[in-house]
This record gives C-alpha cells, structure tokens and sequence, in this order.
C-alpha cells in the first residue's frame, strides 16, 4: 500500500480537477464538472493470456446392475458443449475404496472462519486427499426453526455413528448472525460429534419469506392489524444465504476433488428476478469449485391445513372458502423448494423435499461420490458472455449411464455483465478484505465540527486520468466512473454509505489523460474512530481500484484549542449553489482540496481552517449585577495565526501575522481563516509547512506541521512561426 501511494504521489503534478460531486448520506447533490490536476504518466503494455479449463464429473454406471464401470480411458468419453465436439485435456478416476488413512494436521476449529480453508490446511499433503470424499455440512441456522434444526442435527449425526465410512472427510459450517466454520474437514468422529452437539436449536431464528403482498386477506386474525410487506427483506435475507454459498464455494476452489454440499435449509425463496444474481453468482461459484449441492429441506414432511394450524388464528377474508388461503400455502412452499432444487440442478446434486427422514441425503452422497471420473476440457467458445454452456457427454458403449452436471456459465466480461451484475461486483469488492489495484485511487478525508457532537466530513478521490479509457464522441472525452464507498464505526457497524455514478464529458483541449480525476463527497458523524473504505470502477473495461484508511474525529470538547482540519488548494470555483451546511464554500466560492499537496510556482495556495470556541478575554473592572453580586465583564477574543514555509530545516518564508477579534462564523460558533500565497516566491522543492495558531486569550496554542511540493512554471507553449 505504501508504495503504491508513493508511486501515486509523484503523478499527482497538475493542477486541475475533472470531476467533482458533493453530498451527505442523506441527500445527494448533482455532480459538477471542474478542472483537473496535471500528471506524469508512462504508457504501460500489458499482456494477458486467458486459459480455462472446465472440470466436470462423470459417474458411469451399468445400466443393469447400477454397478460403477471402472477401467475406462479418455478415448472412451466424448464432451460436447452446445452440440459442439470438444477435445479432453485432462483425466482422472478417483475410487474410495482405495483411500489411504489420511494424516490429518491439526487445525484450528470452533472460532475458525471459511477463509481458513484458503490456506490448504486440510491435509499434511494435498495429495493425500486423493480418492476420498470431501463433505460440507452446511447448517443454515437463519432460516430453521428449533425442532427443524433438532432432526436436521439428529440425522447428521446417525450418519456419524453408523454410516461415515474411512475415506469420508466432512466439515461442519453454520449461517446465523454470521458464515461461520465450526469444524474443519476430519474424518475423526468424535470432533464431528462434539461440533454437531453445539447445534441445539439455540440459534434457530426461523426466518419466513413474510408477506410479499402487504395484504391482510388469508392472514391470521389475532392482535396484529396491520400487514407489513416483507418483500425486500424476504430478497435480503435470500441475498445473504446465497452469498453464504458463494462464499464457501470460493474457498474450496484449490481443491481438486468433488465436493459436496449437504445444505439444510428450512427454504430459500426468490422474490421475482430480485435474488437472481446471486442466484447465478453462487452457482456458478460451486460449479468453479466442482462441488455438487445437496439441498435437504429440513422442515420435513408438512401438513398443510386449508384454514391454518392451531397455533394461529382463523384466517381473515374468505380464502379459506374459495381454496385461495390452500392455494397461498402451496404457492408459498413450492417457492421456498424452487430455489433449493435449482442449486442441486445446476450443480450436479440432488434435492430432497417432504421427507422426514434425511438418511438418503446421505447415501446419495456417498452412492455418487464412491468411484467418478473428472474430465477437463478447454473451450472451443471464445466467448465471455456469461451464458450457460449445456454439456453432454457420451460414451462408446450402449451398456452404461452417465450421471454429471447439464452444463456451466461461461466467464463473462465487463461488456456482456448484466447491470446486477455489475452492482453485485462492485459490492463485493466492498466487502472484500482484498484490494484492488487495476485502477490508482487515493483518498482524503477531513473533519470540521458543525455542533458540539456532529462532524461534517469531507471526502475527496482522485484517479489518474491517465487510467480511465476515455472515448472519443465529436468534439468531446467521454467516459463513466462508478464509485461506492461505506463508513464502519469502531464497532464495525455501517453509518455512511455512498453510491453513484459519475458522466465525463471533456474538451479535448483539457488533456484529460494527463491530468488526474477528482470526487468528492460528504458524512456527518459523531466523534469517534472509523474505516472508510472506497471503490472505483471505470466502466470501459471494468476495471477497479479501491482505497481505505481509518479516520479519528476528535472530541473537540477535551481540547484545550479547537482546531479543524486544514484543507490547501490549488482552486477556488464557483459554487453558488450549494449550501452553507459544507465548509469547504465560503461566499459562494468552494476550496477544492489538493490531496497530493503538489502545487506549481505559477499557482496560488490557498488555506481554510477553524478555531470553535475561542476564549473571550475579561476587561475592565467588575461589574455590579443585579441578585447576583458582581461580576467581571467579558471582553473579545484574541486569536492569532500565520504560516511558515521551511526547506532543510530553515524558514524561508512566513505569511503576516493574523488577529482575529470577532467570531465570524457564528452559527458554528467558529473563526475561519483564509490565506492566499502566492508561490512565484517559492523555488521547486520540498517543503515542510507550519500553521501556528495561538489562542491568546484563552493560553492555548497548536502548530501542526504537513509536507508539500512546489513544481517549475509550466512553460507556455509559443506560438510557431510563419
């Protein structure tokens, strides 16, 4: 990270901005376009080789007996994909019968998250797991009720004791308030048992799809008169189970065995098309992985009674006399198992539905698991569409039947991602613990207090122009910038969120590619410590760099001097727009921050900064006061302030002397100071700046130091001659 913000800085050489667009969580201004700083840039050659093989599993059976056909060759199998003939690169058989005792290394369980799967910990050698079977417990707390979670947990652990066979390696993993992995991959039986035994019903929060309708007719007619619709919670919380699978299935990715996934759920409902990103997202992330899914629908066997069960009220309105009260129960049901099935379906797995009895989850999973061949191709389609890819797969002999997955989603590209594509990217380079670094991106953040405990905070981005693809449309550069960004608090909570699109559309006069885009946006927070953390994308190629940083807002009240943030800038522009709620606009004019503090000779540097609650001087003698005997009378404040410019050490320049007498920002309480300096006085180098500020009246004195770099005059270019 430090280097990349040293190899950003010494871009940042110019002086202009691009872009810019200011707002607060709760309202949202319309961005406007200003000049952009200048930079340096190198062109960069980039060569990028794209080779992807598909794994797919194949289990070959005699038609007859049911028994695995074993033996086989690669010139036995024929792969298809879209009716189109494509050649085997890879082959494999895997037989558990002939696993070898696995010499399992101790990993960490109980507080261990899936991310620990990353670290191939799962044997003293990966080579080990050959020929054995490779099971998730997957346990989705959210949305079973107790007794749904009890004979899930009972069947899990009838499989333990009499049906887990020597080559089974199982893992434990449970969704409730959090993705955790409660057991890693063992085939010890007791560390199983023990792991299973913490799932007692506790947990269970038993989340139901809700009322999508908003509706009361069909509804239970107790206490509750009024009917919330619950739909965009319903698509939340069906975001999140999938995100769950996703999220596993892109953990076992470096595993080269089948997987499979015994996933107890109480239902998973789509709410229209809401949910199908994720949908698509999380499938294809467990056919990446080559894991099969089997979804078990732990709510068992239900009755469903036409006018509700004894635990409710009578239903209000008449659909338990026309049937519709019937038809909603089974409408509802069917879509909590669609989901599930479609999981199993498009992953190679089965689903198992109104059965109280979850032993043939199991045994299916061993019956598919026991002997398999994994077959790899490269595709023949160049294509990265995202659509899905049908397989068929034949073989050179009528006696048997082949069992695998009907096919795959292709890789897809920026260019052909779906819209909710695009937004699912963006946020899960959000929650991503890893950066992104296609794109440069640096970040400012600043504080100014607008009350006793709230803070206005401005944030400012910068991107190298020089890395957004513009597009050449008449006279103008065109180009879009998506920008997401969140603040957590120390509690890791969520309390400022942005999200928003930027349009360029620049003269070809302004250089864009040598200069540097600029963004800007705002929160109100409390005082206190929190992570920003912000992505853009250019939306030509897609791709992103993102950037985070912790930020203390100070409490300004245990300050003996109270003093803002101090903002340079090379740019003061119009903005007569905008409200007084952002201090960075003084008169109708706004400061544009100048993050990588680089500034030309031939530029202006201008300062902003506030001293809050200055002290009052005491004056004269006291004063009688009526009731309340005398006191002394309170005179002005008495605020002094200037800047020194040192190189190597020694001062080479400092502004006047500043007294401030008066408050002049009375509804912030708050006396603000403007400099303006001039930087033809100044050679190229490096200097390091002190601000003095000095409350004489109160006795209190701060002298904050920053660095920044003065540039050579750009040269005007003259005129050739005739």
């Amino acid at each position: 990270m430090q280097d990349r913000l040293v190899r950003l800085t010494r871009s940042l050489i110019a002086s202009a901005l691009a872009a810019a667009l200011t707002a607060t969580p709760a309202l949202l201004a319309a961005p406007s376009l200003l000049a952009a700083q200048d930079a340096s840039s190198a062109p960069t050659f980039t060569l990028k080789v794209n080779s992807n093989i598909v794994l797919t599993n194949v289990v070959v059976r005699d038609k007859k007996t049911g028994a695995v056909v074993k033996d086989l060759k690669a010139s036995d199998f024929s792969i298809f994909e879209d009716n189109k003939p494509q050649r085997i690169a890879s082959f494999d058989y895997q037989n558990v019968d002939e696993a070898a005792v696995l010499a399992e290394k101790n990993t960490v369980t109980g507080k261990a998250t899936i991310a620990d799967l990353l670290n191939r910990n799962l044997a003293a050698s990966p080579d080990q797991l050959r020929d054995h079977r490779l099971i998730v417990m997957f346990f989705d707390l959210s949305s079973m009720q107790p007794e749904d979670i009890d004979r899930a947990v009972e069947s899990a652990q009838d499989y333990v004791n009499k049906k887990m066979q020597p080559a089974d390696l199982v893992a434990l993993v449970s969704l409730s308030t959090g993705l955790t992995m409660d057991q890693d991959f063992t085939s010890d039986k007791s560390l199983l048992l023990h792991g299973l035994g913490k799932y007692d019903g506790s947990e269970g929060t038993g989340f139901t799809a809700g009322n999508t309708s908003g509706t009361t007719d069909g509804t239970a007619d107790d206490t509750s008169t009024f009917t919330a619709d619950d739909s965009e919670y319903a698509s939340l919380n069906t975001d999140r189970e999938l995100y769950a699978i996703q999220t596993i299935s892109k953990s076992l990715e470096r595993v080269d065995q089948r997987k499979s996934m015994l996933y107890f759920s109480g239902g998973l409902t789509r709410n229209g098309i809401e949910n199908q990103a994720s949908l698509r997202a999380a499938t294809n992330a467990a056919a990446k992985a080559n894991l099969a899914i089997y979804s078990v629908d732990s709510r068992g066997l239900e009755a469903l009674p036409p006018v509700g069960n004894a635990s409710t009220g009578s239903l209000r309105g008449t659909s338990a006399y026309s049937g519709a009260a019937m038809q909603n129960q089974l409408n509802s049901n069917f879509n909590s198992q669609e989901t599930l099935a479609t999981l199993s379906a498009d992953t190679g797995g089965k689903a198992f539905f109104d059965s109280n009895d979850f032993g043939a989850a199991f045994q299916q999973v061993q019956h598919d698991t026991e002997a398999y061949y994994i077959l790899g191709f490269r595709s023949t389609n160049p294509a990265r569409d995202g659509r899905f890819r049908h397989l068929t797969i034949k073989l050179n002999r009528n006696d048997a039947r082949l069992e695998y997955r009907p096919g795959y989603y292709a890789p897809v590209d920026f260019q052909h991602a779906k819209t909710e594509d695009r937004e699912l990217q963006l946020n899960e380079q959000l929650r991503s613990d890893l950066p992104a670094t296609d794109v440069a991106v640096y970040l400012q953040a600043l504080y100014f207090r607008m009350e006793d405990n709230r803070f206005f905070v401005p944030v400012s981005l910068i991107v190298p122009g020089s890395q957004i693809p513009f597009l050449k449309n008449g006279d103008k550069d065109k180009a879009t910038l998506d920008v997401i960004g969140q603040v957590k608090n120390a509690q890791g909570i969520a309390v400022g969120n942005i999200r928003d699109t930027v349009k360029l559309a620049l003269d070809a006069s302004q250089q864009v590619q040598r200069r540097n885009i600029q963004y800007s946006t705002g929160f109100t927070l409390a005082p206190g410590r929190y992570h920003l953390k912000f992505v853009v994308r250019e939306n030509q190629t897609g791709n992103m760099g993102s950037f985070e940083t912790d930020l203390n807002v100070p409490d300004l009240r245990k300050s003996p001097l109270k003093l803002s943030s101090i903002v340079l800038a090379s740019q003061r522009v119009p903005n007569a727009a905008k409200k007084a709620v952002d201090p960075l606009v003084r008169d109708g004019v706004e400061f544009v921050p100048n993050i990588a503090h680089v500034f030309r000779q031939d530029q202006h540097l201008y300062f902003l900064y506030e001293v809050y609650d200055p002290a009052h001087e005491k004056s004269g003698p006291e004063a009688p006061s009526p009731g309340l005997g005398r006191r002394p009378e309170i005179g002005g404040i008495r605020v002094l302030t200037s800047i020194e410019f040192l190189l190597g050490g020694v001062k080479v320049y400092e502004t006047p002397l500043i007294s401030a007498t008066a408050i002049n920002t009375p509804d912030r309480g708050a006396v603000a100071f403007q400099f303006d300096v001039p930087l033809t006085q100044l050679k190229p180098g490096t200097y390091v700046c002190q601000v003095n500020v000095i409350d004489d009246a109160g006795g209190s004195f701060s002298f904050p130091r920053m660095a920044l770099k003065v540039t050579g005059a750009t040269a005007i270019a003259q005129p050739a001659a005739q």
